[in-house]
């Protein structure tokens, strides 16, 4: 399976919180970091889980931790690619800066690789769009150093953050100098009904959009939306559990899955914040499976397809599809 919408920090097990927890002052012990399966709440309730989960992420230390541990249960989870996103952080008190905060999760992953585990791991940086545009093109302009110095590991940009705050056309020009520089594009967009937004975002076509959840017009999007992302096939992250619980989708068989699945269109399940939601992405697939009746083989096409959205080479992609046609050979024998 390919990871390519992962949030680092809501990505953290309660295994991982609890170690985190024992080595500082915060969020006491029975404080709840995640949703029960099940549960819904509101978009504000997820924000504000997140706060709390920056409590106690605030030094190189933590990071480092979280990060191994994450890339490690990703592995563990038959995760063969991952990539990640996360803001760079700066906390004066203890001393990160943000390009610390990257440094950390860069080392994290060149460790992991000592360890041989069977995963390739890649790095998003992500735009809040509630710090603003200044803030923005600082991390355009972090992202584009460390493309250069981390042998490729860091790969793109992501917009994200609570989408009813400010106006995401004001990111426009940090999204044209990614771009320009060389970056991917990975987009959440009309997680909550903004049809000029998105419209105008749309038009510098990013490379992929996360969640999507108001773009067709049934869920308060347009067709206008729709014919932009299917005319220039734009892949969508798709997370079931995370926008059930965040109740953007009201069940799992309202989920937008289903109106872009029947399109034919590229798709990519994923888990968003694994820790948070209290998922995997093999329970991602398992739920998409039994909610809209996809048998095993179809499964494996959504894996095996989703290879060509990834933010890596194409050695890496040829790499990744010979292995899945492998397994497909495996798996699937051809019988007379």
């Amino acid at each position: 399976m390919q990871e390519l919408h992962a949030h680092l920090n809501g990505s953290i097990s309660e295994e991982t919180m609890r170690k985190l927890l024992s080595r500082r002052n915060g969020p006491t012990a029975d404080t709840k970091m995640m949703f029960d399966k099940g549960q819904t709440a509101t978009l504000e309730d997820c924000f504000n889980m997140f706060k709390l989960i920056h409590q106690v992420t605030v030094d190189t230390e933590s990071v480092y931790m979280v990060a191994c541990d994450v890339i490690r249960e990703f592995a563990a989870d038959n995760v063969k690619y991952l990539e990640l996103r996360s803001t760079p952080r700066e906390v004066v008190a203890t001393g990160m800066t943000k390009e610390k905060y990257i440094e950390a999760i860069l080392q994290a992953m060149k460790d992991c690789e000592k360890e041989n585990l069977d995963i390739i791991v890649k790095l998003i940086l992500a735009i809040d769009r509630r710090n603003g545009v200044k803030v923005a093109m600082e991390t355009v302009n972090l992202a584009a150093k460390y493309r250069e110095s981390s042998a490729g590991r860091v790969v793109g940009i992501d917009l994200s953050g609570d989408p009813k705050v400010g106006d995401g056309c004001d990111f426009i020009p940090a999204f044209q100098a990614a771009k320009a520089k060389g970056l991917k594009l990975a987009l959440h967009l009309a997680e909550v009904p903004a049809v000029e937004e998105t419209k105008e975002i749309l038009q510098i076509v990013p490379d992929r959009i996360g969640h999507g959840t108001c773009l067709h017009t049934e869920a308060g999007g347009s067709q206008d939306l729709v014919d932009l992302v299917t005319h220039h096939q734009i892949p969508i992250e798709l997370c079931l559990t995370s926008n059930v619980i965040g109740q953007t989708v009201p069940h799992f068989d309202n989920h937008q899955f289903k109106f872009w699945y029947a399109k034919n269109h590229p798709c990519v399940i994923c888990t968003d914040d694994k820790g948070v939601f209290n998922t995997t992405l093999s329970n991602e697939y398992s739920i998409a499976s039994r909610t809209f009746s996809l048998d095993e083989r179809t499964l494996y096409q959504l894996s095996l397809q989703s290879i060509q959205y990834i933010f890596a080479d194409d050695s890496v992609k040829a790499d990744l599809k010979s292995r899945w046609k492998t397994w497909e050979a495996e798996r699937f024998p051809i019988t007379t």
